[in-house]
């Protein structure tokens, strides 16, 4: 259709004439109310980053954390790690644990192998105030 008409076929809806893709050979448009195609569009796109929105859940240990205490905390790790969500993995120093931050960090590089089939290293260990964290995320 030419230009001219599809514009006067437009104007008589009481729609817009759109440009859909002008790259084609002819050029194609659409009839529509251009903006409410806006606004449904910012609809979708709110929506699409609101279910993007990783939940984060956080493993929290100490320097002197049993070891089966950690292997439980693993656990629930793997379990979080295999629904899809991110985990970060604190380890508290209190008083003058602080004084051994390679303590933390050999616990978290050791939590990082076991769980490496299902997740991979976000954020390395690293020291944030009076505690150290790692940030892991699934596969």
């Amino acid at each position: 259709m030419p230009h001219r008409d599809a514009l006067e076929s437009a104007r008589a809806r009481d729609l817009d004439l759109v440009e859909v893709a002008p790259n084609a050979d002819p050029p194609v448009c659409r009839m529509m109310d251009y903006g409410k195609f806006l606004y449904e569009q910012a609809k979708k796109e709110r929506k699409a980053r609101k279910a993007h929105r990783a939940e984060v859940k956080e493993i929290r240990l100490r320097p002197k954390t049993g070891e089966h205490d950690v292997a439980f905390k693993v656990r629930d790790a793997r379990r979080f790690l295999n629904d899809g969500l991110k985990v970060k993995v604190r380890v508290r120093f209190r008083g003058r644990e602080i004084t051994y931050p390679e303590l933390g960090r050999e616990m978290l590089n050791r939590i990082a192998e076991e769980l490496g089939e299902v997740s991979e290293i976000e954020q390395a260990p690293r020291m944030e105030g009076r505690s150290m964290l790692m940030i892991l995320s699934p596969k």
